[in-house]
Formats: structure tokens, C-alpha cells, sequence
């Protein structure tokens, strides 16, 4: 399980300690004797024993920023949602090794990995004497494991500074929407401050699904104030809030225009610089509709040329039997899997997990 940092909140928060010896400072002005200090004529004045008192205390919270953020944040780890029954099974009856190939390719994992996969499970099969079909399951689980598994696959919530931003972006339909409210309930959860900024200012359908979502997490919202307002403008106002409010994250919703390459790339690097102006940029999520195949791809590559893409969420991943995609993206792109929505419901989505995804796709069919 990921654990991520977070800010701490409570009573425990609001105390500052102070190091023992600056205590020990501080003691010594009041109580250390006042002889040597002072003549039997030298009249003491409350004032400037309490001034220098004061003094000693400031002292000892001067402390630089990065220090303190330390002591303000804590280690957590998010309500534990898994994939469930939402990935459908490459099999429709047992595994068939003469079978196999054509399955993978069907599924969306490509010619080359489709032979490479076939080839390795037969190879693997006749080294063990595996035959039976609970025996070439758990072969072929495990060589999907392997191959999905990736060492930057969480969501970049660790640094501790606060608060972290996530862009968001796709094309219009792909789930960008239903993402952002998802995420945003599932950090609600977990005890996260989080603020919503509608930037894709130019629909106001996705402005007032984005309102929708941020009353069901529970998330302040900045929407703009006129159809067609300044996306960046709106991203600006959004990470102010966020650091106003001491929010632990800002996730920010953008176009989804594809028609003009250089407006988009021109429009997100509007944004990234408005946004840097106060806050670094934690993650720039691509969502993608996995039931759109191979056309996933052209999105996906198509993004990853105008934005700096840190991660994909792949949406409607129970509603494809062509799960082979979410490997192509990440092996062709070179870019994790960091969420995956496999459901309506808002508890449907979960952090990808290489082996549950593969557990999913060498499972038993449920019978209707």
C-alpha cells in the first residue's frame, strides 16, 4: 500500500515545540540570580526580563520553513480500494496454449508482446511440467505481473510540499470529470483538504459536473466567473485558495480540445506557468477511456506531446475485454499507470495494481 504525506491536523498541529535547550534559555533570563546582575540601588523592571524572555522564544521558532514543514505533516495511507471484479477475464474456457496468441492480440497487447508472452508461457510451462489449466493461470498471472509492474506507478503525494497540484487532462468524454470527483471523495476519506479548480472554462456542462462533484467530496471549488474566462486564470485562483486554506492538494480540470495541437500545448503551458507562480506541479494525469482501443493510443500520444504527462488513469476499464491496452500505453509511452476506474460507483476506482490487473485477465469467466 502507498502511503503519502499529508498535513496534520487537529490540536496536535497548533503545538510548536521548542528545542529543550532554547527552554533552558529561556528559564535561565527569569530565574538565574538576579545579583549578578544587578546593584542593590538597580531597580528591576518587570518588562525587560518578559521582553527578553519574549525574545529567546522568538529565537527558537525561527526556524526555516522547510524545517517546519517536516513537523507539520504526517504519514498516511488512503481508505484501501482494490479492482474487484472489475477487469474482465481473457478466457472464455481454459487456457490453451495454441490459443493464446491470438487472445493476447485481440486484447489489445500487440503482435510482438502477444508472441513474446506465448513463447515464454510455453517455455516456462515445459521447464515446470505445468499442464493443467490452474497451472498455466498462475504461469501466465505471474508473467503479467512482471511485465506490468512498475517502481513509479504511485500518485507523487510524499514531498510534504504542500499543497500539491494535479493537472488533469484528456479528451472531452474520456471520464476526465468523473475522475477528479472520484479522487477528490476517495482523498475526503482519507481526512485531505482538497480544492477543485474548473479550468476547462469553455464548457459549462463540465463546470457545473465538476460543482456537482466537489459537493459530494465535500471540496471547495473555483469556477470561473464567465463562460470562457481565462483557464489560467482560474488555475491561479485555485492553487491561491489551496494555499489559503491550508489545503493538503488542488486538482485542477482542463480543455480537452484536440482539433489544434498548438492552441492546447500553448494553453497548458499558460496554466503550468501560472500555477508555478505559487506551487509546484505534483502530477500531470492523462485520463483515457480504455473502451476506445487503439484510438486510446492516438490520444494518448497525441497529450504526451503537448503536456508533460507524469501519469495515465485509465477509466471504463470493466466496460473493454481489450484490458491488453493498458500494457501497450504504458510499454509504448513509457509512462505509468497510476489509477484505474472500473465502475460507477464513486468507490470504483482504485490505485493500478499490476497484480490484481493480472489476476483479472487469467481469471475464471463468472457465468450470468
Amino acid at each position: 500500500m502507498f502511503k503519502f504525506l499529508k498535513r496534520l491536523r487537529g490540536s496536535q498541529s497548533e503545538v510548536v515545540e521548542i528545542e529543550p535547550e532554547s527552554l533552558q534559555e529561556v528559564e535561565a533570563l527569569v530565574t538565574e540570580d538576579q545579583s549578578t546582575h544587578f546593584q542593590e540601588t538597580d531597580v528591576l523592571v518587570p518588562e525587560v526580563i518578559e521582553d527578553q524572555a519574549v525574545a529567546a522564544i522568538t529565537s527558537a521558532l525561527a526556524v526555516p520553513d522547510e524545517e517546519r514543514s517536516i513537523s507539520q505533516v504526517v504519514e498516511v495511507e488512503l481508505p484501501k480500494r482494490d479492482l474487484g471484479d472489475g477487469i474482465r477475464s481473457l478466457f472464455s474456457s481454459t487456457v490453451e496454449l495454441e490459443d493464446l496468441e491470438d487472445i493476447l492480440i485481440r486484447a489489445d497487447f500487440g503482435l510482438d508482446t502477444a508472441i513474446e508472452v506465448t513463447e515464454n508461457l510455453r517455455a516456462a510451462a515445459n521447464k515446470l511440467g505445468a499442464s493443467t489449466d490452474a497451472e498455466l493461470r498462475l504461469l501466465l498471472k505471474d508473467q503479467l505481473t512482471q511485465r506490468l509492474t512498475r517502481e513509479d506507478s504511485g500518485l507523487n503525494l510524499s514531498t510534504g510540499k504542500l499543497p500539491y497540484v494535479f493537472l488533469v487532462v484528456g479528451v472531452n468524454g474520456a471520464g476526465k470529470t468523473t475522475t477528479i470527483g472520484k479522487l477528490s471523495r476517495w482523498l475526503k476519506d482519507g481526512d485531505w483538504n482538497v480544492v477543485l479548480g474548473a479550468a476547462d472554462t469553455f464548457r459549462a456542462a463540465a463546470v457545473e459536473q465538476l460543482e456537482t462533484w466537489a459537493k459530494r467530496a465535500e471540496a471547495k471549488i473555483v469556477r470561473p466567473e464567465k463562460e470562457g474566462q481565462d483557464p489560467a486564470s482560474v488555475a491561479y485562483q485555485t492553487v491561491e485558495l489551496a494555499i489559503k486554506e491550508d489545503a493538503d492538494i488542488a486538482i485542477i480540470d482542463t480543455a480537452g480540445r484536440l482539433q489544434n495541437k498548438k492552441d492546447l500545448m500553448d494553453e497548458l503551458g499558460k496554466i503550468r506557468r501560472a500555477i508555478e507562480k505559487q506551487a509546484q506541479i505534483s502530477e500531470v494525469l492523462l485520463v483515457i477511456d480504455a473502451t476506445t482501443g487503439q484510438n486510446a493510443m492516438a490520444q494518448a500520444k497525441a497529450f504526451t506531446e503537448v503536456a508533460d504527462v507524469t501519469g495515465i488513469v485509465l477509466t471504463k476499464l470493466d466496460g473493454t475485454a481489450k484490458g491488453g491496452i493498458l500494457y501497450s500505453l504504458q510499454k509504448e509511452l513509457d509512462i505509468p499507470i497510476k489509477l484505474v476506474g472500473v465502475g460507477e460507483g464513486v468507490n470504483d476506482f482504485a490505485f493500478f495494481s499490476a497484480e490484481e490487473f493480472a489476476k483479472g485477465l487469467v481469471a475464471h469467466k463468472k457465468s450470468n
